[in-house]
C-alpha cells in the first residue's frame, strides 16, 4: 500500500492521467491528485516524474517494503526538505517547521552559509541556513529504506539548439504550447486573477487567459511606479484591474513576517513587494496566475545581452543573477570566513554539464538551476501560501522548456532585444508596444527608503545590535552604511542583505 505523507502542488496534466491510470472520474481536486500519485507510483515506480506536468514535492510511503520515496519538481517550483538524525531517522517535509520541533532535531545555524549569502542575496545550492537541514534539489527524488538514504537525479536540463527554423516558427510554437498550458493550468469550475506588471511575461499570460481581474502593486513614487503600465494592459485587453499601493511604513513593518514564513533569509527586495501582493490579493480570490520562467527559459534579462563578451571567463565569476559582494569584501565584513567556501563552488558542475555550449546558454543554465530554485520559486511559494492564496505559473512547464532548450541563442538575445521569439509569440495577444517594451525589472525604491530615517529606524537597530556582531564585524558594517547614506546608492543591496539575515535570525535563534 502507497500512503501520501506529504504533498503540495497541482498536477496539470490531469486528465490525461486520470484516462491512463483508469481513475474514476468525478474525484475532487484532493482526491484526483493523491490517486494520481498512488496510482502512478504503483505503475511507473521511480519514474513518475517523467509523466507528471505542473508543480509538485511529495513523500510517500510504501508500506509493503517500508520504503520512503520522496521527489521535487524538474525546476523546484515546490520546495522540499530533509534532515538525518544522530539515531539514524529521517525528518522531511515541504515546510523547514515540519522538521523544526521534532525529536532527535537540534537547530543549529549553519554559519557557513552566510559567506554564499552574502554574495547571492538568497540560499542557493542543498543546504540552508539550519545545520544539517537539505532542500532535496529540483529533479531530484530520495529514497529512505532500513537506514539507508538513496539520492538521484532523474533529471538535467539539455540543450540542443536547432537551426532549422524561422524566427516566426518558432513564435508560432511557443505560442501553441502557451495555449495549451492555459488549458491545463486550471479546472473550469474554477476562477482565477492574475498578477499584472508593465512587463511581458504576465502581460502574456493575463491576455491568454480567462482571467477577468488582474492584479498590481505599485508606490507614490511615479519613477518607480509600473502600475499605470499594468492598468494600461488591463485597460486595452478589455479587463479589470486591481493595484495595491504599497508604503515604506507598510515595507518595512511586514519584513519580520516575511523572514518567517520565507523559512530561510531571502535579500530579494522585491520579496516583501510580492509578499504585500500577495495579502491583497488573497482578499478576493484564493488562485492566481503568475509568470515565473520565461525570463530565465527565453533570455529575458538585458545582461544575457553580454553574454558573448564574457566568453569563457563565465566559469570564473558567473553564478547567477545576483553576485553583490567579492570574497575580499566578505572576509572584512564577517567574523567567520572560509575561503574554501566560494558561491562559484556551486555551479561548477553546471558548466561542466554545458561545456561546448554558447555563453548565453551557460548564463541561463546557471539561473534556471540555481537563481529559480533559490530565490523566485521560494519566494512564489512561501508568500502565497502565508497568504492562503495559491499561485500557478502556466510558463514554468517542462514543454515551454522544451522550445527554450531547442531554440537558438540568436532568437532569444541580439543587439536591440531580449527574449525575442517569446516577445513575438506574445504579440499575436498583445499590442506591440507591450510585447515589446523594454524589460524594467521588479522596482522597489528600496534604495531610496532604506536611507530615511523616517523609515529605518529597525535597520539601524540590527545593523548596531550586540548580537550582529556574533556575524559581523560592526565598523566595516558601519563603514557600508555610511558610505550607502552619504551617496553610494550601490551599497542598499548589502545592507539590505545583512538586514534581512539578522531579521530571519532574530525570528528563528532569538525569539
Amino acid at each position: 500500500m502507497i500512503e501520501i505523507k506529504d504533498y503540495r502542488g497541482h498536477i496539470r496534466n490531469h486528465e490525461a492521467l486520470c484516462k491512463e491510470l483508469g481513475l474514476p472520474a468525478g474525484l475532487s481536486r484532493q482526491e484526483r491528485e493523491r490517486a494520481i500519485l498512488t496510482a502512478g507510483y504503483e505503475r511507473w515506480g521511480r519514474d513518475i516524474a517523467d509523466h507528471l506536468y505542473g508543480m509538485f514535492a511529495f513523500a510517500l510511503y510504501d508500506t509493503e517494503e517500508d520504503k520512503l520515496f520522496c521527489l521535487r519538481d524538474h525546476f523546484g517550483t515546490k520546495p522540499f526538505y530533509y534532515y538525518l538524525t544522530e539515531d539514524g531517522r529521517l525528518l522531511y517535509g515541504t515546510n523547514i517547521s515540519k522538521i523544526i520541533g521534532q525529536p532527535g532535531f537540534k537547530k543549529e545555524l549553519n554559519v557557513s552559509m552566510l559567506q554564499i549569502y552574502m554574495s547571492l542575496t538568497y540560499v542557493a545550492g542543498e543546504d540552508t541556513f539550519f545545520k544539517g537541514v537539505k532542500k532535496l534539489m529540483p529533479g531530484h527524488w530520495l529514497e529512505f529504506k532500513g537506514g539507508e538514504l538513496t539520492l538521484h537525479r532523474y533529471w538535467i536540463p539539455t540543450f540542443k539548439p536547432d537551426e532549422s527554423k524561422s524566427l516566426d516558427e518558432w513564435a508560432d510554437e511557443i505560442h501553441s504550447t502557451v495555449e495549451q498550458m492555459m488549458r491545463e493550468v486550471k479546472t473550469p469550475d474554477e476562477t482565477a486573477e492574475s498578477f499584472l506588471s508593465g512587463g511581458v511575461d504576465s502581460s502574456y499570460v493575463f491576455a491568454m487567459s480567462d482571467a477577468e481581474m488582474s492584479d498590481s502593486c505599485g508606490y507614490e513614487e511615479e519613477r518607480f511606479d509600473e502600475s499605470p503600465l499594468a492598468r494600461k494592459t488591463a485597460e486595452l485587453l478589455g479587463r479589470k484591474n486591481s493595484t495595491a499601493i504599497i508604503t515604506p511604513e507598510q515595507y518595512f513593518s511586514i519584513v519580520p513576517y516575511v523572514m518567517k514564513n520565507m523559512e530561510q533569509p531571502l535579500g530579494d527586495a522585491s520579496a516583501i513587494v510580492f509578499s504585500i501582493g500577495c495579502i491583497e490579493t488573497a482578499k478576493h480570490t484564493k488562485l492566481c496566475y503568475s509568470g515565473e520562467g520565461a525570463d530565465e527559459f527565453f533570455g529575458g534579462y538585458n545582461m544575457y545581452r553580454n553574454a558573448e563578451r564574457y566568453g569563457e571567463n563565465l566559469k570564473t565569476f558567473y553564478v547567477g543573477n545576483t553576485n553583490i559582494m567579492k570574497e575580499e569584501e566578505k572576509q572584512r565584513l564577517l567574523k567567520s570566513y572560509d575561503p574554501k567556501v566560494l558561491p562559484i563552488n556551486l555551479v561548477k558542475y553546471i558548466y561542466d554539464e554545458t561545456e561546448g555550449l554558447d555563453p548565453l546558454t551557460k548564463m541561463s543554465d546557471v539561473d534556471i538551476q540555481i537563481w529559480l530554485e533559490g530565490d523566485i520559486y521560494l519566494n512564489v511559494d512561501k508568500m502565497s501560501e502565508a497568504a492562503g492564496l495559491e499561485i500557478r505559473m502556466p510558463l514554468t512547464d517542462r514543454r515551454v522548456f522544451d522550445i527554450a532548450s531547442r531554440l537558438p541563442s540568436r532568437f532569444k538575445v541580439n543587439e536591440e532585444q531580449n527574449k525575442v521569439a517569446f516577445r513575438t509569440a506574445a504579440a499575436k495577444v498583445l499590442p506591440e508596444e507591450i510585447a515589446f517594451r523594454k524589460k524594467l525589472g521588479f522596482i522597489v525604491p528600496i534604495r531610496i527608503w532604506l536611507a530615511d530615517e523616517r523609515y529605518n529606524a529597525d535597520v539601524r537597530a540590527k545593523l548596531t545590535a550586540d548580537w550582529a556582531g556574533e556575524f559581523f564585524d560592526l565598523a566595516v558594517v558601519k563603514e557600508i552604511f555610511d558610505d550607502y547614506v552619504g551617496g553610494n546608492s550601490d551599497n542598499w543591496r548589502k545592507i539590505w542583505t545583512i538586514y534581512t539575515f539578522l531579521v530571519w535570525y532574530e525570528e528563528y535563534f532569538l525569539k
